[in-house]
């Protein structure tokens, strides 16, 4: 490879992921540009799309992007960079994470762009094995690899000419998960930001996944594929999200992702692999927020996605934090303008006055 050195939940009976439950509300990094080797090849057909998209995700007002490498352990990653129209020095850099199983033409991008109009450099990236990012198997959730892969994706954007030294992190639902395990204890990532985070423990788990029978049923499901993917090499897959298949990771009417003018993209695969449910359902982010001494931001609304678990992790932060309630559903924070606009607008001053 050449590289070039460079509304609806509070107290109240919500069906998420099929199961009805109560929610109360209480170096250096190198770009890479290259011919494919080994386990670089990445989704091929996106590749061969991405200055086509790459066009289309340039025309925003007040900001310029483009399609970007990187590499995190060795593979290289895909990534959008959005930098401000007009810039006459460094600028605060933020890296963004959107949701589980998703690509950084979703939530994440949006969030880029926006404070990238805004005045900040932001980088919405794929993960290892999304998107147009390389990686195999693909479209596995897994966690750990995640938090590697943000904390790649800051000493990237961190080595950028226009960007300051320091930079921050921005993860929005689930990814607040994977930028707090980054966040805990790194040097280069000086600032955070959690937009309506999803910050379970295992006891929300079993909140949401119907109880240790449904846990259990999930974590037998995840044993099996493994081991069929070690036997054979091949994933099973179930979709991401589904109106009409019961073994989706997210079953039921969840229009974000069902509806092409908002998450259902051609760069979303919509698939979930089931040997992952093991890396989700296990994981804690809660002993991260002990760890994360530098200023912290979380915005989440009571009538969103686990309401407790930001409290829950906002009150173990040890450095400067602040917790910001607004109105609106989990799903108002993913593209609803009036509300992605105005956590844009609190986003920019917390990165602006930490970084």
């Amino acid at each position: 490879m050449r590289r070039q050195y460079v509304r609806g939940w509070g107290v109240a009976l919500f069906w998420v992921f099929g199961v009805g439950v109560f929610v109360v509300a209480t170096s250096w990094i190198h770009e890479s540009r290259a011919e494919d080797t080994h386990d670089q090849s990445g989704n091929t057909k996106l590749l061969s799309q991405g200055k086509t998209r790459n066009r289309k995700v340039t025309f925003t007002q007040g900001a310029s992007c483009k399609l970007v490498w990187f590499t995190s352990l060795g593979t290289r990653l895909a990534g959008h960079l959005c930098l401000p129209k007009k810039r006459s020095e460094t600028i605060p850099g933020v890296v963004v994470l959107g949701s589980w199983t998703t690509v950084k033409e979703q939530m994440a991008g949006l969030y880029a762009r926006k404070l990238a109009a805004s005045g900040l450099a932001a980088l919405a990236f794929d993960p290892y094995g999304y998107g147009e990012s390389a990686g195999t198997p693909r479209d596995v959730e897994a966690p750990q690899r995640k938090i590697l892969d943000v904390k790649a994706a800051a000493a990237f954007l961190a080595q950028h000419k226009f960007v300051k030294k320091n930079v921050g992190a921005l993860g929005i639902c689930a990814g607040s998960s994977y930028v707090a395990g980054a966040a805990a204890g790194h040097s280069t990532i000086r600032s955070v930001a959690l937009v309506a985070p999803w910050l379970h423990d295992a006891a929300m788990v079993r909140l949401i996944y119907g109880g240790k029978d449904g846990v259990a049923k999930r974590l037998g499901a995840a044993q099996r594929a493994r081991q069929y993917y070690l036997q054979t090499g091949k994933v099973v897959y179930v979709p991401a999200s589904s109106q009409t298949n019961k073994k989706a990771a997210m079953y039921g009417a969840f229009d974000y992702y069902l509806n092409p003018k908002r998450g259902k993209i051609e760069a979303w695969s919509n698939r979930f692999a089931v040997m992952a449910w093991k890396n989700w359902l296990t994981f804690d982010p809660h002993p991260f927020a002990a760890k994360i001494s530098h200023p912290t931001l979380l915005i989440h609304s009571k009538n969103a996605a686990l309401p407790q678990g930001a409290s829950r992790f906002f009150s173990n932060l040890k450095g400067k934090k602040q917790l910001h309630w607004m109105p609106g559903s989990q799903f108002h924070f993913y593209d609803d303008p009036k509300t992605v606009n105005a956590a844009v607008t609190l986003l920019v001053q917390h990165f602006q006055k930490t970084l």
